[in-house]
């Protein structure tokens, strides 16, 4: 049997039988128990695993792939991904699999997908016990009495030990994950960073439910105990985790979920968010889940001692991120899935510290900021970064997104038609100064702010037209003080605002030029290029 005609089904026997030992399905416990046996991983004072992955601390995105195929080739947003051909893909999988003969194997078939109609069922191979505890944390787990009959339809091979060869394989790098979306075949290797193996799940989602009239978000939801949901788009460290985590509202989900004509539906069964500066006062539901057995500590410093996390410390790197199932948080949606949203939060971190904490967009705006995915990076969160810089990730996760932005734009444009929803950017970011000379809007603030949303008292505040960036902004409301909802009048120096504010808008201008006339009428929306001249 070649590697070109080989089924998902058959490819995973073959991993299995060449095995030294192989463990399918194992619980949590037992894979804690081997993670710290095997030295994978050790406890923290609370039960949760640590676990470091080395170099890679985040994600490779130049790494990875995709296979240029007969279906694939005018479908992928080419622009956005590296390409390829079948041969290669089928020779680093013959290799990979060869690497992995004779090591013990973790096997876990899971579901990506709460709602069963749009279900994946998929299996996961590694040689690492703890990284079957992450995506068995991560995704949704079968009864038990669902697995004998489970047929997987995607297939990750993952091999943080193998190395590709950039001649052999041509690659980049050593490193590589590379997505056949035809055969629904993953192949990860170079990299013990956990978060491949989740985000290469939401890609193979990301090309497939369109074609099934899902519109696939990167973002959180929650529900109200009366079935109001609400959902949470937003980059890295802009607070779509600790948002959305609310006790007031059940959490559906933390990261990836599906918009269908009948509703959302959470793709995942657990959460991996950031801990950086984590703290229990702050974010008490992610803190708490911190501390129960099981949870997976990434890259966070614990204590010689105590055995008590530190998340202060970055000294590995800013990303310290957990992993733990949606269960081990106290108010959580049993079924996964929500009625069609009744709002829908942009979230935002400008670092920059001109845009106001919140402001309320039309559906045209919506659609506008959803393609541009606008967030700042700070000094110190990478390699290099040492003054504020704009980030544009269209659709906020634009690493993920097999096909052109559009089509999740006209996607959104169709959800909102039909829902109704009500769309409000907030901003989490930096007031009365850029990053370094301001303070960034406190989380409490932030909740008031999004409360206010959610709740619909603010359909009714005074509004005003901002001058730069054209949306609505609340003038006053009765939990949060007004200079705050004015972020120039925080500046002592009002030019120096308007300066910056002229700055970031033709930063938004300039980015999204870049999707052409088949976007230009959606341009009209966005800031205007007369407000920075």
């Amino acid at each position: 049997m070649t590697m070109t005609s080989i089924s998902n089904k058959q490819l995973g026997e073959q991993i299995g039988r060449n095995a030294g030992s192989f463990y399918a399905n194992d619980i949590a416990a037992r894979l804690v128990y081997f993670s710290i046996q095997r030295g994978e991983t050790e406890f923290t004072a609370h039960g949760a695993v640590v676990a470091t992955t080395g170099e890679h601390t985040g994600r490779s995105a130049k790494d990875k792939f995709i296979v240029d195929d007969e279906n694939t080739h005018d479908k992928v947003w080419w622009d956005n991904a590296k390409a390829m051909t079948p041969a290669d893909f089928d020779t680093l999988l013959a290799d990979m699999t060869e690497f992995l003969k004779g090591e013990d194997i973790f096997l876990q078939q899971l579901y990506a997908g709460a709602d069963t109609e749009h279900r994946f069922n998929v299996e996961v191979y590694s040689p690492s016990a703890w990284h079957a505890l992450f995506i068995r944390n991560l995704l949704i787990r079968p009864e038990r009495g669902d697995l004998a009959g489970f047929e997987p339809n995607v297939t990750i091979v993952h091999a943080p030990g193998f190395k590709a060869d950039p001649a052999r394989h041509n690659t980049r790098t050593e490193t590589v994950i590379a997505c056949d979306f035809t055969r629904n075949i993953v192949l990860i290797g170079g990299t013990a960073y956990a978060g491949e193996i989740k985000k290469s799940v939401f890609s193979l989602f990301n090309y497939h439910a369109p074609a099934k009239d899902v519109f696939p978000m990167h973002c959180s939801a929650n529900t109200s105990a009366t079935g109001e949901t609400a959902l949470f788009f937003g980059l890295s460290g802009t607070g779509k985790t600790t948002l959305s985590t609310d006790p007031a509202r059940a959490l559906i989900g933390d990261d990836e979920h599906g918009w269908s004509e009948r509703g959302i539906f959470n793709i995942e069964g657990g959460c991996y968010a950031k801990t950086v500066k984590l703290s229990r006062e702050a974010e008490p539901e992610i803190f708490g889940a911190t501390e129960k057995f099981a949870t997976i500590l990434e890259n966070v410093i614990i204590d010689k001692d105590t055995a008590i996390p530190d998340f202060d410390d970055v000294s590995l790197t800013e990303n310290t991120r957990t992993a733990y199932p949606l269960t081990a948080l106290e108010n959580v949606s049993e079924s996964g899935v929500g009625a069609p949203p009744k709002t829908v939060i942009f979230l935002t971190a400008d670092a920059f510290g001109v845009m106001p904490p919140i402001a309320k967009l039309t559906p045209e705006q919506a659609i506008y900021h959803f393609l541009s995915g606008y967030t700042a990076k700070v000094a110190g969160t990478e390699r290099g970064v040492t003054e504020p810089q704009a980030t544009f990730s269209a659709c906020f996760g634009a690493p993920f997104m097999a096909l052109h932005p559009t089509v999740y734009g006209e996607m959104l444009k169709k959800r909102l038609e039909e829902s109704g929803a009500d769309c409000w950017l907030l901003n989490t970011g930096w007031t009365g100064g850029a990053y370094g000379v301001g303070k960034r809007i406190s989380i409490s603030t932030s909740r008031r702010l999004l409360t206010a949303a959610i709740n619909g008292s603010l359909r009714s505040a005074p509004m005003r037209t901002d001058p730069f960036f054209g949306f609505t902004v609340p003038v006053e409301m009765e939990t949060v003080r007004a200079d705050i909802l004015d972020p120039r009048s925080r500046w002592s120096d009002k030019d120096a605002y308007d300066a910056q504010a002229r700055m970031l808008v033709n930063l938004f201008i300039e980015n999204f030029a870049k999707f052409g006339e088949v976007a230009q009428d959606l341009a009209e929306a966005g800031p205007k290029a007369s407000s920075a001249a």
